[in-house]
Order: structure tokens, then C-alpha cells, then sequence
């Protein structure tokens, strides 16, 4: 009787390792396929940059006439 009981169980400890590695492969995938966060346009750098004080009021509307 003890015998049958440790072959079942063993068969259910290594379903449970199988289903445990798939499960953690799967999660490794899902992490690389998460969307990309979207991109900004060139206006949108150019908008930070004057916001920053990176470039001044001329430069900006010379560079965005030329974007536009």
C-alpha cells in the first residue's frame, strides 16, 4: 500500500516541478514582449528642451519652423 502512494506522489511532485519551470520560462518571455514605451516626436524634444531652458525662444521657433 505505501508503495502505490510513493508513486503517485512522486509522479504529482514532478508534475508540479514541470508545470513550476514552464511557468517561470513563460514569465522570462513575457517580460521582453511588454510594449515599448511610445516615442517622442521631435516637436515634443524640442518643447522639453525650451521648457528646460536648454535653448532659447528664437532658437525654438527657428527649429520648429523647420520641423513644421
Amino acid at each position: 500500500m505505501l508503495h502505490g502512494w510513493g508513486m503517485g506522489l512522486g509522479w504529482i511532485i514532478g508534475l508540479v516541478i514541470l508545470v513550476a519551470f514552464i511557468w517561470v520560462i513563460s514569465q522570462a518571455f513575457n517580460k521582453n514582449n511588454k510594449p515599448a514605451a511610445p516615442e517622442k516626436s521631435a516637436l515634443d524634444i524640442l518643447k522639453d528642451r525650451y521648457a528646460k531652458g536648454e535653448i532659447d525662444k528664437q532658437e525654438f521657433e527657428t527649429r520648429k519652423n523647420d520641423l513644421l
